[in-house]
């Protein structure tokens, strides 16, 4: 979905003003972020009680590669239409992803957490940026495939997205299993109960503020810095260049965290991802060219998916594994929610600085205070020591 706002702008909303355009996407993206939170917390519930996880996983995965499917066939000037199928695309990713997180407690022990998150995390970059990479050749040159003009390529390239998408979820459910059910029925009434378990656990609510602090503060940063990189006048094509470099780096450095995870244990890594994070954020302040733009794409994705692997790797073993959809559901929720604060705090420093360069440096923020709480998010000693034996297991 990283090419529909060039083609919204450019096809289905042709001749609508671009101040109308932008509204009418951010409505689409608020409208879906606002139902995932919904809608997460409660299928989450309703998945673990009925061993279910799997079945919302197809179902909303199916509702995203077929609005993706129907994407491909919108006709010119539909912006209505494509909007609606965008959101429900949406949807389907963030509400079926978070199926996909609760059933990591499902495929790995608590001492193999730390790797196949990373694992995952690591494939995910790499699959994801071979297919932008695809797509973003497919566009710029598509006679070079045989395509006769660029609205045929980008109709191509969602097509390919929406086959992607379907072929890489079908292990999953081919060879994932579930524990059995736990109850047959859910309710609002037992989601407010789960609301009060989260909230009152203190190193799960702590985990929790935490992770919605830094990965706030991560999204913000590389949400902006394309846009501070165009306002510094750096060519689209580098930016778009830099987007990938940071997917391919992110590839083999996410293995290496789930390493690292184990050797140091996964906290103290997410704390040295967070110092890194922090000087890329000094860093950028500084930035005056394209060459030191790169080079902050680079060290950001060192860490960028170490920390988002070996945070859903920490975060499995601070809840009840039979509880994993909706503890998630609340995971994922906050996830959706992030880069929210961020933008408004850098924009808030902006107005009152005059100076969108000192705006950036408000993101250290998110991130020391994201460390802060993090101290607080211990894990039961039980799982500690599991950990820790394994490791020194050398497993």
């Amino acid at each position: 979905m990283g090419l529909f706002p060039i083609f919204f702008d450019n096809y289905w909303a042709k001749g609508v003003p671009g101040t109308t355009s932008t509204f009418l996407l951010g409505l689409t993206n608020s409208s879906s972020a606002a139902t995932v939170m919904v809608l997460a917390p409660l299928l989450g519930a309703i998945a673990d009680r009925r061993a279910q996880k799997r079945r919302w996983f197809s179902v909303f995965t199916l509702l995203g590669v077929v609005s993706t499917v129907l994407l491909a066939l919108t006709g010119r000037s539909q912006a209505g239409l494509a909007l609606g199928l965008f959101g429900l695309g949406s949807l389907g990713f963030w509400v079926g992803y978070s199926f996909q997180d609760a059933l990591l407690t499902q495929v790995a022990e608590p001492a193999e957490m730390n790797r196949v998150s990373s694992f995952g995390f690591a494939l995910g970059y790499l699959g994801g940026g071979l297919l932008f990479l695809l797509n973003a050749q497919l566009v710029r040159s598509p006679h070079t495939f045989g395509l006769a003009d660029a609205v045929t390529a980008m109709r191509v390239a969602f097509l390919g997205v929406a086959a992607w998408w379907l072929v890489f979820s079908l292990p999953l459910l081919c060879y994932v299993r579930e524990s059995a059910p736990t109850a047959e029925h859910s309710s609002w009434r037992e989601l407010a109960a789960t609301v009060r378990r989260v909230l009152g656990n203190r190193a799960v609510r702590s985990f929790l503020i935490a992770y919605w602090l830094y990965i706030d503060g991560i999204n913000t940063l590389q949400f902006m810095a394309i846009d501070f990189g165009t306002k510094l006048g750096f060519p689209p094509g580098s930016l778009i260049e830099a987007l990938l470099l940071v997917q391919f780096v992110s590839f083999p450095f996410a293995l290496g965290f789930g390493r690292l995870g184990d050797w140091i244990g996964a906290r103290a890594a997410i704390y040295l991802g967070l110092a890194v994070l922090s000087a890329v954020t000094a860093y950028g302040f500084y930035m005056h060219t394209v060459r030191q733009f790169f080079v902050l794409a680079v060290v950001f994705g060192t860490v960028q998916g170490g920390v988002q692997a070996l945070s859903r790797a920490y975060f499995t073993r601070l809840i009840p594994r039979e509880r994993s959809g909706e503890y998630f559901g609340f995971y994922n929720m906050l996830g959706k929610f992030a880069a929210v604060l961020g933008p408004v705090a850098m924009g808030t420093v902006a107005l009152l600085t005059g100076s969108q360069r000192d705006s950036i440096l408000v993101l250290i923020a998110f991130f020391i205070g994201g460390a802060l709480l993090l101290r607080r998010a211990d894990e039961p000693s039980g799982r500690a020591v599991t950990t820790a034996s394994a490791r020194g297991r050398g497993a």
